[in-house]
């Protein structure tokens, strides 16, 4: 008896009324959501404008769904066109059964397609949403733990993944949980690319060629521990080929992309430069908001300092009122005093005039009497 092990789901799908809830559906969602937020704030912070991610997302998760699928029918094209299938589930993508690398390839072409609509580059877009494709491979590997599928080989490990389903040819058992081997590494994956592009810079692709790597570095050893049904090319699976030879693609890539255009795109998104002015628009109006609250402080500051000033000016007016009432008396009395010295100035400049007038009468008789003695003291001389 096993005490410790993962368990399955026993359905697979909820119905709400006639409508199912798939397992597997919500899984690929929540991961489809998750890559969009955070390619949505990579874009931003490298200088693209809000909503152009899910813009582009629009065409390329449609194309991914297509290739991801188109790679499971390809592939593995006896589950559905063998003798005793049914070829209409080929349709029935909720039954599980997507190829990532498919997924990739024709994914990238809708983005391509979409990028161009935007006028925008194609490897600048795929190094912002690198990590959240990862993650989002993270959420939707757990669709195949809702499904009971693609687990490994059997062992007794704590951490075993127990399949109680018996369709399509699986046997009851306990088994290494590969769908949650590939999920942790998918997150570690993530994670890588964040720290990598915030180290490195990486542009034009990089960020983009490190997540596949990585990813194909993962997937190699998950794949070889797989026990399901596939086919094999010199004693390994088909996806392991495909994970080497994808792994070298990218690793050839990283190195003349390097050489030939170092560094990273200084402009992503040239038509988000139209953004700049609103921003600017917004902070210019919170300045002046708080310039208006400045001046109207300062204008209500200055209104009160005016009051005072009116209400020291009444003061100063009673003051000056009350100087006003003394002026009078005070003018009238410099006007008596200047008449006064007026006055005495003229009596003095009178009198002054009358001594003058009398020393001049009393030298005139002293001249007369002087000439007189000489007159009298001649006529003595001649006698």
């Amino acid at each position: 008896m096993e005490l410790a092990y993962i368990p399955s789901p026993s359905h697979g799908v909820l119905h709400l009324g006639p409508i199912p809830l798939r397992g597997y559906a919500f899984c690929i969602i929540i991961g489809v959501f998750l890559a969009v937020w955070l390619g949505n704030k990579r874009w931003i912070a490298r200088g693209g404008r809000a909503g152009t991610v899910a813009d582009i997302a629009v065409w390329a998760v449609p194309f991914g769904l297509v290739g991801g699928r188109l790679y499971h029918v390809i592939t593995d094209y006896e589950l559905y066109f063998s003798e005793g299938r049914d070829w209409v589930d080929a349709f029935k993508i909720w039954q599980g059964g997507l190829g990532i690398w498919g997924a990739i390839a024709l994914g990238a072409l809708g983005a391509w397609i979409g990028c161009r609509r935007r006028g925008i580059p194609l490897p600048a877009w795929a190094d912002a949403v690198a990590p959240g494709i990862a993650f989002a491979q993270a959420c939707g590997r757990w669709g195949n733990w809702f499904n009971q599928e693609l687990y490994g080989r059997a062992t007794d490990l704590p951490w075993a993944l127990h399949i109680t389903s018996s369709t399509d040819g699986r046997v009851p058992g306990y088994y290494h949980p590969t769908f949650l081997y590939e999920s942790l590494w998918c997150v570690g994956v993530g994670f890588l690319v964040i720290w990598a592009d915030r180290r490195f810079k990486l542009g034009h692709g990089r960020a983009f060629a490190l997540y596949v790597a990585a990813y194909c570095v993962g997937r190699g050893w998950i794949e070889y521990m797989r026990v399901d049904d596939a086919h094999h090319i010199l004693g390994l699976r088909l996806n392991d080929w495909t994970a080497m030879v994808v792994f070298l693609l990218a690793v050839v890539y990283i190195v003349i992309s390097s050489r030939l255009r170092p560094g990273r795109e200084e402009i992503v998104e040239p038509r988000a430069d139209e953004d700049a002015p609103a921003a600017g628009d917004e902070t210019a109006s919170a300045e002046d908001d708080k310039a208006a609250d400045k001046t109207e402080g300062k204008a209500e500051a200055e209104s009160g300092r005016e009051d005072k000033g009116e209400d020291k000016a009444e003061g100063d007016s009673v003051d000056l009122g009350k100087e006003t009432v003394t002026e009078p008396a005070t003018s009238s009395e410099s006007v008596t005093s200047s008449k006064s010295a007026t006055s005495s100035e003229s009596a003095g400049s009178a009198s002054a005039a009358e001594s003058e007038k009398e020393s001049g009468e009393e030298s005139e008789d002293g001249s007369g009497d002087r000439s007189a003695a000489r007159d009298e003291a001649g006529s003595a001389k001649k006698g």
